[in-house]
């Protein structure tokens, strides 16, 4: 049996953790699947650059091979800042452009890492294919590569040959994936355990934080944005909102669509879903009076609406990301001491697993 060999892309610039990530992570599957029993030779990794010298953000050199035929080819993410400026830098990195499409064009299997996915498209490989890429950054990529249908919900994209990735630590959602297709589940799973990987994660909708999303709205869109995350629990009425802003229903949507690319129910549903995730994993309020709360007369309607954003249910986004509760801000909270909904009184925190079920 020939070993699978990966080769991971070094470039000026790019994270070297997520250089030296997947091939750490499979040096511990291949000792895994010796320990299994499974008679597999250990996958061979190369770092190699079209360059003799690279060294990575943050300064780090690193010792690169001549590009050679792989298997696998991994692309890793760059440093992005604000500052960055992005045509410059991707210009900066044609001949890893080139080198990727070389590679493809031989057959090799292309795999982005987070932003990486830049990289990828600018060989033309994305166009009419399905990706993904950090939450942080999917606007701006779908921007730029409109030929690309992008799934920034999704950790792991693969799509004729070609697989990218959601941000950083999505790097090892990936080798678990190709552990899992070459080792099997067991030795996946063992890999998992012994790195403290969550292999459980199907999307990586419950970690966006709207608050770090660049702002794409204008002035008219940025005031009703302001005005409905005032009003979360006001019972939605775009009569009344229009009439707020002293425009038209029809005007509204127009300028409001125009500006935010969404309606104004679906920013509000999404503000109140913000707000749901953060008493979720900072209080001990029930699900019912947080629903209330948010305008939500029926707990099922606010169950699955928050579903729909986070891809968990309260109850299970609750019982992953929750974190301890000092006393102060449960007072704070709670605000008056009145009864919740269905109850005589206020229900203390209760343990929860640390993740009951794979989301759907």
């Amino acid at each position: 049996m020939n070993p699978l060999r990966l080769g991971v892309l070094a470039y000026p610039g790019c994270f070297a953790s997520e250089v030296f990530g997947i091939p750490d992570l499979l040096a511990m599957a291949d000792h895994i699947a010796a320990a299994h029993g499974l008679d597999r030779p250990p996958h061979e990794v190369s770092v190699v650059s079209p360059r003799r010298r690279v060294v990575a953000s943050g300064g780090s050199a690193i010792e690169v091979s001549a590009l050679r035929p792989v298997d696998v080819l991994i692309v890793p993410g760059f440093e992005f800042s604000p500052r960055l400026d992005l045509d410059a830098t991707l210009a900066n990195l044609r001949p890893e452009v080139a080198a990727i499409r070389s590679q493809a064009a031989s057959g090799t299997a292309v795999v982005s890492i987070c932003v990486g996915a830049f990289l990828v498209a600018e060989t033309g490989l994305l166009d009419g294919r399905e990706a993904t890429t950090s939450w942080l950054f999917a606007d701006q990529f779908a921007r730029r590569y409109v030929n690309v249908k992008v799934r920034p919900e999704h950790l792991v994209v693969t799509d004729r040959g070609v697989t990218t990735t959601a941000a950083f630590s999505a790097m090892y959602d990936f080798a678990l994936q190709l552990i899992r297709e070459h080792d099997g589940s067991r030795v996946a799973r063992s890999t998992a355990r012994i790195a403290l990987v969550d292999d459980a994660r199907s999307t990586q909708t419950p970690y966006v934080d709207l608050e770090l999303m660049p702002a794409v709205g204008r002035e008219f869109s940025l005031g009703v944005k302001r005005w409905l995350d005032q009003n979360l629990g006001t019972r939605y009425d775009l009569s009344a909102l229009a009439e707020t802003f002293h425009v038209s229903t029809r005007t509204m949507l127009r300028r409001f669509g125009e500006e935010a690319g969404q309606t104004p129910l679906a920013y509000l549903q999404s503000a109140r879903v913000r707000r749901a995730r953060h008493l979720l994993e900072t209080t001990d309020r029930t699900i019912a009076h947080i629903a209330a709360d948010l305008g939500y007369t029926d707990t099922s309607t606010f169950s699955a609406i928050f579903a729909r954003y986070t891809g968990q249910r309260p109850r299970d986004y609750r019982a992953t990301f929750r974190r301890p509760v000092r006393e102060a801000d449960r007072n704070a909270a709670r605000g008056p001491d009145l009864p919740e909904p269905g109850q005589t009184r206020f229900m203390s925190s209760s343990s929860h697993s640390r993740r009951p079920a794979r989301p759907s």
